[in-house]
C-alpha cells in the first residue's frame, strides 16, 4: 500500500511540475495568437494551405510565443509576487527554479527558430524572433516600466502573428497581411487598459506606469472608448481593399458596435466589475473577428 501511495504521489508531483512549465507559456494567450496565425495563412492563399508550412509554422511560432511568455515570467517574477493577479505564478511560488526557467525559455526559443528556419522559411523565422525580442525585451524589460504608452508601443510585437502566418506560406510581405497586424495593434490598448483599470491598485503598488495609474481611471475610460472607434475603422480595412466581402462586413460591424457599446457603458454607465467585462469581451471580439475573416474567405 505504501509503495502504491508513493507512486501515486510521484505521478501527482510530475503532473504538477509540468503544469507549472506549461503555465509559464501562457497557453490560452498562445492559442488565441495561433488562431490569428492560422487565419493569416488561410487568407494568404486562394486554396488549401500546404501541410508542411501549416504544421511546422504553427508549431514553431507557438514554441517561440511560449518562449516569449516564459521570458515575461522571468523578467517580471519580482513584481508578479507582489500583485494579486500574478502572485501564484510558478516563479514567485517557487514551483520552477529560475535557472530551469531560463533553460526552458531558451530551448523553446531556439527549437522554434530552427524549426521555422529549416522547415518554413528564414523570413518567418527572423520575423518571429523579432516579435519575441520585441515582447520579452523591448516591452517587458523596458517599455512596461518606462511609459504609460507601454502597451501602445509594445503592442506591435503582439500584433505580428497574422503576418507571420502570411509569410509562412508565401515567404513574402503583403499589404493585406499588414492590415491584419493593424487590426490587432489597434485592438490591444482597449483590451489591456480595461484589465489595467481593474488591477490599477496592483500596478500602482509595484510602480508600473499603466495609464490608469498615471492619468487616472476616467481618462483611461475615454481612451478605451476612442480606441474602440478607431478599431471599428481598422476592422473595415479588409473590406475597403477587397480582401474580404459581405460576410466579414456584417460580422465585423456587429462586433465593432458591441465593443463600442461596452466601452460607452464603461465610460458613462459603469457598474461594479464592468472593466473586467470589457476585458473579457475584447478577447471574444478578436477571436470571433478572425473566425469571421476565415468564414468569409471560404464562403
Amino acid at each position: 500500500m505504501a509503495k502504491s501511495l508513493s507512486i501515486a504521489d510521484i505521478s501527482s508531483q510530475t503532473r504538477s511540475h509540468w503544469r507549472a512549465y506549461l503555465e509559464m507559456t501562457k497557453p490560452k494567450v498562445v492559442a488565441l495568437m495561433l488562431l490569428t496565425v492560422l487565419v493569416g495563412m488561410c487568407l494568404a492563399l486562394p486554396g488549401a494551405v500546404p501541410l508542411q508550412p501549416l504544421l511546422a509554422g504553427m508549431l514553431g511560432i507557438g514554441m517561440m510565443a511560449g518562449a516569449a511568455a516564459a521570458m515575461n515570467h522571468l523578467i517580471d517574477r519580482r513584481i508578479d509576487g507582489l500583485m494579486a493577479r500574478t502572485y501564484n505564478r510558478p516563479l514567485p511560488k517557487g514551483k520552477v527554479p529560475v535557472a530551469n526557467a531560463v533553460v526552458f525559455a531558451a530551448v523553446l526559443a531556439v527549437a522554434g527558430f530552427v524549426l521555422l528556419y529549416l522547415l518554413v522559411n528564414p523570413l518567418t523565422a527572423w520575423l518571429t524572433l523579432a516579435s519575441l525580442l520585441g515582447y520579452a525585451v523591448v516591452y517587458t524589460a523596458y517599455l512596461k516600466r518606462a511609459t504609460p504608452q507601454n502597451i501602445v508601443i509594445g503592442g506591435l510585437a503582439g500584433a505580428m502573428p497574422p503576418l507571420l502566418g502570411w509569410t509562412a506560406v508565401t515567404n513574402e510581405f503583403h499589404g493585406h497581411g499588414l492590415l491584419l497586424v493593424i487590426i490587432i495593434f489597434t485592438w490591444t490598448p482597449p483590451h489591456f487598459w480595461a484589465l489595467a483599470i481593474h488591477r490599477r491598485a496592483d500596478y500602482a503598488k509595484v510602480d508600473i506606469p499603466m495609464l490608469p495609474v498615471t492619468h487616472g481611471v476616467d481618462f483611461t475610460k475615454t481612451c478605451i472608448f476612442l480606441y474602440t472607434l478607431l478599431l471599428a475603422l481598422a476592422c473595415l480595412l479588409p473590406v475597403l481593399v477587397g480582401m474580404s466581402g459581405a460576410v466579414y462586413l456584417v460580422g465585423s460591424t456587429v462586433l465593432s458596435l458591441m465593443f463600442i457599446y461596452k466601452a460607452w457603458q464603461l465610460k458613462f454607465h459603469e457598474t461594479p466589475g464592468m472593466a473586467m467585462d470589457v476585458f473579457r469581451f475584447s478577447i471574444y471580439h478578436l477571436m470571433l473577428l478572425f473566425i469571421v475573416l476565415l468564414v468569409d474567405h471560404y464562403v
